[in-house]
């Protein structure tokens, strides 16, 4: 794909997915995520030509301005919107597909000193929301969503969602969660967790109740006790009770 046509890719996913954006003239000039995708693709140039010195200093220029880093040696897709974008920080080895979303405070990122490939691959058509870390040498598949501040540290599925720390799939390959980018409607493991201990508590209970030749709640008014009991885990849990 030509230089111009790449130019025109990048603001027509803007328009495509940020309702605020009011049209080309307005994205051209105050977007910083977009800033920062046209400065990659400057430095990365020089990457490749080995001129490291001079793709560092463009880079770094673009972070100062926008705030977000990308290493000039990090391969990028067509249609990357980096919505909002400061903090945002993807490196060396990492590589994006095309039509990726990432949010505010997003990192790309390493572990450890070692050399070669050692920040993730991120598949197409993937979101990753507001705080995410993505650490390690591992592919993210196409058509996955990242939980908002959730620590990915293994590789995941293509049609999944993860969420939590460290992060886990909770969805793959099953029924869509909603809007591609409505990145805070995801299912909370830990929540769901608490509620399947709770569920298992009031069968014990009702076990040693049987046990002791006590009546038994009715199937009614097991369910409503459950219903009572998940809702009463779900409060303490978001309020801290």
């Amino acid at each position: 794909m030509g230089f111009w046509s790449n130019v025109k890719s990048d603001i027509d996913v803007i328009l495509e997915n940020d309702p605020a954006a009011r049209g080309r003239f307005e994205v051209i000039f105050s977007y910083s995520g977009l800033h920062a995708i046209w400065s990659h693709r400057i430095a990365h140039f020089f990457y490749r030509h080995r001129w490291f010195t001079i793709a560092r200093f463009i880079s770094q220029i673009s972070r100062f301005f926008t705030g977000i880093e990308i290493h000039p040696g990090a391969k990028i897709g067509r249609k990357l919107f980096i919505d909002h974008g400061m903090g945002v920080v993807i490196g060396e080895t990492c590589e994006i597909g095309d039509e990726v979303v990432i949010y505010q405070g997003v990192t790309l990122g390493g572990t450890g000193k070692e050399k070669g490939k050692r920040h993730p691959t991120i598949g197409n058509r993937v979101v990753i929301a507001s705080g995410a870390k993505v650490l390690g040498s591992f592919t993210v598949g196409d058509h996955s969503s990242i939980g908002a501040n959730s620590v990915v540290l293994r590789e995941v599925p293509p049609n999944s969602t993860v969420v939590g720390i460290p992060g886990r799939v909770v969805k793959r390959n099953g029924q869509r969660v909603g809007d591609r980018l409505n990145h805070t409607n995801l299912p909370d493991p830990v929540i769901e967790t608490f509620r399947f201990m709770q569920k298992e508590i009031n069968e014990l209970k009702r076990e040693v109740e049987r046990l002791k030749g006590e009546n038994c709640p009715t199937e009614e008014e097991r369910k409503k006790e459950d219903e009572k009991a998940a809702e009463a885990v779900g409060a303490a849990y978001l309020y801290d009770i």
